[in-house]
């Protein structure tokens, strides 16, 4: 089999400003012949995948604007979610249209009936997508794709790794921002979700063996509140992080051989 190389990133909210400071990094050492994004990480990955600078990537993180991206809705209302979207769809559009895709790119949403992923890659993936696969429960209206409504592609967790055993890679680095949930009930959700998935499901699919290096957090990012709310000084910090962990990653011979390979 050839070999193919992957960038997976994972769902987050704000620590999403993390991946940023480790591609800063990355980047410099490791093109991926393929980006998967989950959640955070598809508004991330998409912009990549068209290559988007590093350091613009970044900017967009610092400014303040990214604030009204997880801005409660007022008056609030239950039935079409707790968050704005308007930002978050206005961001998406701008993002697909200002970076047309140079490396092919994919994301996961998930089936709000089902509690089923699909996974939607190349030139169908579009900013309706985008919005789908960031659709936190709860938080953000679900999003309607062909007669479905789809939930955020994190919700079966934050970085799994059969979208790329289905694309066929053979390497991944994963940079997974969400390693620890920020709570405990966060924690208890995301598990009871993932059973109550594979009981309806009975998804079988035997795992492919991956050549996977995973970038995470060497420090805390912080509580739930700080994962959907934008402050600066946090997103700063969350970035130098990123470039700290990923500066000691290019280090390892398990980077080298991506380097190698790609």
């Amino acid at each position: 089999m050839q070999e193919k190389s992957a960038l997976i990133l994972s769902a987050g909210g704000m620590f999403g400003a993390y991946q940023a400071g480790v591609w800063k990094v990355l980047s410099q050492h490791f093109q991926p012949d393929l980006i998967i994004g989950i959640s955070v990480g598809a508004v991330n990955g998409r912009a990549i995948a068209g290559a988007c600078p590093p350091g613009e990537l970044i900017e967009r993180w610092m400014d303040p604007q990214t604030a009204r991206l997880m801005r409660f809705r007022m008056p609030v209302n239950p039935l079409h979610g707790f968050i704005d979207s308007h930002p978050l769809q206005g961001l998406l559009g701008e993002i697909c249209a200002r970076y047309p895709l140079r490396i092919p790119f994919a994301t996961v949403v998930v089936d709000a009936l089902r509690l089923k992923a699909r996974l939607i890659s190349g030139a169908g993936v579009t900013a309706r997508h985008l919005e789908a696969a960031c659709a936190i429960p709860v938080g953000f209206p679900l999003v309607r794709l062909d007669g479905k409504y789809y939930a955020d592609g994190g919700l079966l967790g934050a970085m799994p790794l059969w979208p790329a055993e289905d694309l066929e890679a053979t390497r991944v680095i994963g940079v997974n921002c969400l390693a620890v949930a920020p709570s405990p009930l966060l924690r208890a959700g995301v598990r009871m979700v993932g059973l109550c998935s594979r009981a309806i499901n009975r998804d079988t699919r035997p795992a492919s063996p991956l050549d996977l290096t995973v970038i995470a957090p060497t420090r805390a990012l912080g509580g739930l509140k700080d994962a959907v709310r934008w402050n600066r000084d946090n997103i700063r910090r969350w970035i130098e992080l990123g470039e700290q962990d990923a500066r000691a990653c290019v280090r390892t011979p398990a980077l080298a051989r991506v380097e190698e390979g790609g």
